[in-house]
């Protein structure tokens, strides 16, 4: 414990101030040692991808060693547990995308708050939504899209449904009226598989590592293809939007302060104290963690208001 420990003490004071959470000094009491035996954690589970399977241990493992007390991730297989997990209590923390956090949100407001969020060397904190079609499809462009069926992933999705939705929407397209048909494939490896096998002439993706412009090196379909169960020359983007604010490391702010402020030291130190795991999981070399507070994830929170009066108003998914 102690190496972590002592760097994750360091980075608490600065990442307090970066988040504008100086105001409340962590508690120097230990007492809460005596009432919390482990830390719960909620991640999303995706077994078809081994660099999250190896990043989920990575963060258990460091994790418990900079805390000196057993962590448990919980694994849920779609994003309505993890939601339901930390709204509810039942865990401590959890990673969740920007659309996660803003259903949370709407369900108990300052009782969960975000805490770190992945940063790219070049600053960007942030990845995209790309309209993706077969390679031998006449598709070209959005426009050709009218009529024609696409997949969403999940009504939780950020990438995968809430901001493309909204994006179109901003370009005079009505989601519920351009596409012939639309239906949820359920995650994002099922997207891509359905749109593979012809259930879908397009599918709405995740697409990271990169921009429009220079291409992209993550992501379901760059995932899939790694490990040879599809081409990734079979694809191609017609549309994307973004950039879409990341993931965050969120926690319950009814647990010990002092708690809280240790967990997002030895998450921000991670990439520095165990660099050859860092870049092992997946996450791009010079990337790091970069401290965040409601304000960041507010055009989302925004979106998904206004989704939802969408949807009240006789909308389809």
């Amino acid at each position: 414990m102690a190496r972590s420990a002592w760097r994750a003490g360091l980075l608490v004071a600065g990442l307090l101030a970066l988040a504008g959470c100086g105001e409340r000094a962590p508690s120097a009491s230990a007492d809460w040692r005596g009432e919390i035996k482990e830390v719960k954690m909620a991640i999303s589970g995706n077994n078809d991808d081994p660099q999250l399977v190896r990043r989920r241990e990575v963060y258990r493992e460091h994790l418990s060693k900079a805390l000196g007390m057993p962590v448990r991730l919980y694994e849920s297989s779609d994003y309505n547990g993890v939601i339901q997990a930390i709204s509810s209590g039942q865990v401590d923390f959890a990673n969740i995308a920007g659309g996660g956090y803003a259903n949370v949100d709407a369900q108990v407001g300052d009782k969960v708050a975000p805490l770190l969020t992945p940063r790219q060397a070049e600053g960007e904190t942030g990845y995209y939504s790309a309209l993706v079609v077969r390679a031998a499809s006449p598709m070209k462009s959005l426009a050709d899209m009218k009529g024609h069926s696409l997949g969403y992933v999940d009504y939780n999705s950020t990438s995968g449904y809430l901001y493309p939705r909204a994006a179109l929407r901003k370009q005079g397209i009505d989601p519920d009226t351009f596409f012939g048909k639309t239906s949820f494939a359920g995650g994002h490896t099922q997207a891509v598989m359905a749109l593979a096998n012809g259930q879908f002439d397009a599918a709405i993706l995740q697409a990271s590592g990169g921009t429009p412009e220079t291409g992209f090196t993550r992501g379901p379909l760059r995932t899939l293809a790694r490990e040879g169960l599809v081409d990734i020359d079979d694809f191609r983007i017609v549309w994307t939007a973004g950039p879409i604010p990341s993931e965050a490391l969120v926690a319950r702010t009814d647990r010990p302060q002092a708690l809280i402020d240790l967990v997002r030291g030895a998450m921000a130190a991670l990439p520095y104290d165990e660099p050859a795991l860092w870049t092992e999981i997946g996450q791009l070399d010079g990337s790091a963690y970069t401290a965040v507070d409601r304000r960041h994830y507010q055009e989302i929170i925004d979106l998904r208001r206004e989704e939802l009066a969408q949807r009240r108003g006789g909308g389809r998914p």
